[in-house]
This record gives structure tokens, sequence and C-alpha cells, in this order.
């Protein structure tokens, strides 16, 4: 009920009423304080590392940036009506919660940089083998608009299954939308077949021996992103020097995880000085720091199908790619998803790829720190997409 509650608030927010009045207090809140300090949203997932660690190693404060303490949010409702409203104005959100928000709601935000890759996994009961064995089960996804709904539609229809919303038949797959703090109980209790998420609440269910990664989405869906950081339009045309300033620490930072995974994990973990999640600090080295055996174990049971790839569990990459933003909605477009949504089927995808996202600050930070090749970023910042089952 709390998911189902959640997914009806975000549906009111994402419309031009429901959002209305929260547009409405922020454009007050951004008049009567033009200058306000950097106020940072996030949920407790590792998602949020950039955001966290930027804070945490005070790369905001030595860009001359005035920054609250980070305000955790228990669900991504709670987080986009802070968002929306103003009370913060500097979040990660999922990249199809974006194109949904920008799109659906014609709320005024900016995509500013990829906030980091990968990071999310297919986990399932043991004796689930393959994805053909997800047949006439149910599986667990934390929204309908969520990378982990687009990769997971994908290899349900590359594997022959189709997607309901309703008791399955043998070749159907019902989906489900689900808090992820409540997702390892489900599995344990076999109430879902498996879920499909952020971490580390698959390295939590691995640990606590009630499932087994089937599939990396990052082993689907090539170094793709997962959350972006996202800003209000008004900063970003209001207060463009702010705003390189918070692009410049939020590469720093993710240069910094990049080379200090271990730290990570203990800074984000419960014991951690910030006490930024409620993880303990085994679960988040799984998936920040792993050990080195964990890869080769993850190749023999088809977790992981393209070692030649050399990914992490996660990574951090923060330049957006136009491919990938444009790839995202071509694919939401074939995604089955709940609720009102023509909108989707009417939007450019390169035209979407320019609009919805911002390049130049992140752009210049990457210039700025020198971190072009240190990121593996291409010469002329392209890529082309590689999607397989």
């Amino acid at each position: 009920m709390v998911s189902r509650r959640d997914m009806l608030k975000l549906a009111s927010l994402f419309t031009a009423a429901g959002s209305l009045p929260l547009l409405q207090a922020c454009q007050r809140q951004q008049a009567s304080q033009p200058d306000a300090p950097l106020r940072i949203g996030y949920l407790p997932i590792t998602d949020a590392t950039p955001l966290l660690v930027a804070h945490s190693q005070g790369l905001f404060q030595a860009e001359g940036l005035n920054v609250e303490q980070p305000r955790l949010f228990r669900s991504w409702a709670q987080l986009v009506e802070a968002f929306i409203s103003g009370q913060v104005n500097l979040v990660h959100l999922l990249t199809p919660m974006t194109v949904w928000a920008r799109y659906g709601s014609e709320s005024p935000l900016k995509v500013l940089m990829w906030n980091h890759m990968a990071g999310s996994a297919l986990t399932v009961l043991p004796d689930v083998n393959t994805v053909a064995d997800l047949g006439g089960k149910t599986v667990a996804i934390p929204f309908w608009y969520s990378i982990h709904n687009v990769v997971l539609q994908h290899l349900l229809r590359e594997g022959g299954l189709e997607v309901t919303e309703k008791d399955p038949g043998p070749k159907q797959v019902k989906l489900t939308v689900m808090a992820p703090s409540d997702m390892v109980a489900a599995l344990a209790a076999k109430s879902i077949a498996g879920f499909i998420v952020a971490e580390p609440f698959n390295a939590a269910a691995e640990l606590q021996g009630v499932g087994k990664v089937l599939r990396f989405t990052g082993d689907v869906w090539r170094d793709h992103a997962c959350c972006v950081t996202v800003a209000h339009a008004a900063d970003v045309e209001q207060r463009p020097e702010w705003m390189q300033k918070v692009a410049n620490a939020m590469v720093k930072a993710q240069l910094w995880s990049r080379e200090h995974r271990p730290e990570v994990a203990q800074l984000l973990s419960a014991d951690g000085a910030g006490k930024y999640t409620p993880h303990p600090l085994p679960v988040l080295q799984k998936v920040l720091a792993p050990d080195a055996a964990d890869l080769q174990q993850y190749v023999q049971s088809g977790a992981i199908r393209h070692p030649d790839w050399r990914q992490n569990r996660i990574d951090f990459q923060p330049y957006p790619f136009p491919s990938y933003t444009s790839e995202l909605v071509k694919l939401l477009q074939q995604t089955h998803i709940a609720g009102e949504h023509r909108w989707l089927a009417k939007l450019d995808p390169q035209q979407v790829a320019q609009d919805l996202v911002d390049e130049r600050f992140v752009r210049q930070a990457i210039e700025n720190t020198q971190s072009q090749q240190l990121f593996g970023l291409p010469a002329d910042y392209r890529r082309t997409e590689t999607i397989v089952a």
C-alpha cells in the first residue's frame, strides 16, 4: 500500500494540474531567495554516492558554495515533491522519471550530468536460472519510469515473455511496483520471484542468502546511466556561475569515488561519520569494493556475459551522452507503463536529448579537471549504444 500511495502521489505530481501548486511555491521561493544555498535531496541508495561524497569531502565548500546538510527522503514521491516545490534544489532522479517530469507535467527541470553508471541488477529466487523461468511469476520493479523497468522488459521480450499487471499466464510475467526497502523481505517470503532495482538491495539479498543475481543491468545495456543529477531550470538560467561550481564539485566527487571505493562504502554506511544510509558496511562493500573472486563467480553463473566490457558493479562517469537519452526515449515508447502516457508517443527522441539535458556545465567541469581520459571519454564525446539480451 505504501508503494501504491507513492505511485498515485507521483502520478498526481507529474500532471500539469497536480504540479501547479508546487511549481508556484517553488517560484515564490526562488523570487524571495535568489541566492539560496545548495540544498540536496537524496534517497538512501548507492545512486546518491556523488552527491554525498561531494558534501562529505567538502568539495562544494571548496568551490565557494554555501551548502546545507543533505536531506534524506524515504520515497521517490517525497523526493520529487520536495524538488518541484523548491525545498531542495539538487537531486538524483531515475533518468526515465526526468522524461516524465519534463514532458508529462512540464516541470521546468534540467539534467546536468549522469550521477552513476550501472549499479542495478535483476535478483531472483535461488531456483530461477533463466529469464524464461520467470514465466507465470511476479517480479517487482521500483517504478514504471525507471531504467529497471526498461531493461527488464527488454530481457522479457527477448525471452519470449509478455508483461501483465494481472495474474500471469505461463508466458507472462506480472510486474508490481514495490518500495526497494521491501523487496528483499518479499523475496525471502517468496511473494515475488524476483526484483530489479538499484544497489545495495541486490547485494543484501545475496548476503542474506535469499536470492541471487540473474543479470546485472550494465551487462545488458553497456555503461548505462541509472540516476542523473537534476536541477531547476531557473537556477540553470539565472545562476550559471553557481551551477558551474556545483558541476565542478560533482565531477571531482565522481573522480574521488572511483579512486576511493572502500572509503566510499565506509562513508555511506550506517556506521559512517555522516550516517548517510542505513545499510551495513559489508553490503556496501560488496557493491563498491567487491572481492576479486566475485567477477569469476558471476561470469560462471551467467550474471555477467560480457566480462570483456570490464565494468564495475557500480561506476562513475558524469558526461550525459545524447545517444543514451535518445535511445532511452525510444525504448520507453516500447515499454509497458501503467497510467496515462499518451504524451510519450509524441516525443522526438533526438529533440528530447537536446532539450532535457544541459551538458555545458559538466563538459566545462571535465575540462577544468582535465579528466576526459580519466573517465575514458571519447575525444568527440560521442558513442554508440550497446544493448543485448
